[in-house]
């Protein structure tokens, strides 16, 4: 009998000074993968080693959240950049927190690109090279996560990268596999029946419903959970036991790395 596995990982680190952002610490215990900020969207230095110590603690895999230059917006808003660009900020804040990681002994297991930066890398394929590019330039055994049935996965893909096809429990799709905005209506799946709901059926159908009301295709490999909405700790517990009830196994996608 094929058990069926999936990730669910998170975006955290995103404090930096004396700004709070997230609950790191209550979603280490549920997640099997920290996405940690570099510093340039969010985070700093401190927070970047305390998170990476709290992965640590919990046997959570490490990887790089990078994005853009823009704390004030956190990332989200789309701006205009040269896939050069692209790929010096995203080595630039690789080299950072690796750094942080092998002072540990370990090292970086997966990049997933943050805010506007990875929603553009999935539907610009001159972006989304250069974000493989510079992954694979990095470390060729890092895992890229990117949206699933996007050109982000196939940009790493035709650079010999390993992928994570991820999806969002808790976002509205669009009919083409794209994610509603968070600024229209019904983007956020809030009430935790239907986030455990849509999360069992895209892994065990690898389907789910779009914003519509069409059936879309998908491959669920990892699941994103945001640290940074209310009551976020007790959705992602609630979420493991949904998919461990229906006989999902929650497993690192760099189970098999040495990391």
């Amino acid at each position: 009998m094929i058990r069926l596995r999936v990730d669910l990982n998170c975006d955290l680190g995103e404090s930096f000074g004396t700004y709070a952002s997230g609950h790191d610490n209550e979603m280490m215990a549920s997640i099997s993968s920290a996405n940690v900020a570099c510093g340039v969207h969010a985070g700093d230095l401190s927070v970047m080693r305390r998170t990476v110590r709290l992965a640590l603690e919990h046997g959570v895999s490490i990887g790089a959240h990078p994005g853009f230059a823009d704390r004030v917006g956190f990332g989200r808003r789309p701006m205009p950049i040269s896939p050069d660009a692209v790929e010096n900020l995203i080595l630039y804040q690789l080299s950072a927190l690796a750094k942080i990681v092998s002072a540990h002994g370990r090292r970086l297991s997966h990049i997933k690109p943050h805010g506007a930066l990875y929603n553009m890398a999935l539907v610009d394929r001159s972006l989304a090279n250069a974000v493989a590019r510079a992954s694979q330039c990095f470390d060729p055994s890092i895992v890229l996560y990117g949206l699933s049935g996007s050109c982000l996965l196939e940009s790493g893909l035709a650079l010999g990268l390993k992928v994570a096809s991820e999806v969002f429990a808790d976002r509205a799709y669009h009919s083409d596999g794209t994610l509603v905005s968070r600024t229209e209506p019904g983007a956020l799946i809030t009430e935790p029946e239907d986030v455990v709901e849509r999360a069992v059926r895209m892994v065990t159908e690898g389907r789910t419903v779009a914003i519509d009301g069409s059936s879309i295709n998908l491959q669920a490999e990892t699941i994103c959970v945001h640290g940074d909405t209310v009551g976020a700790a007790e959705l992602v517990g609630y979420l493991r036991n949904g998919l461990e009830s229906a006989g999902v196994v929650i497993s690192r996608v760099d189970q098999d790395l040495d990391c």
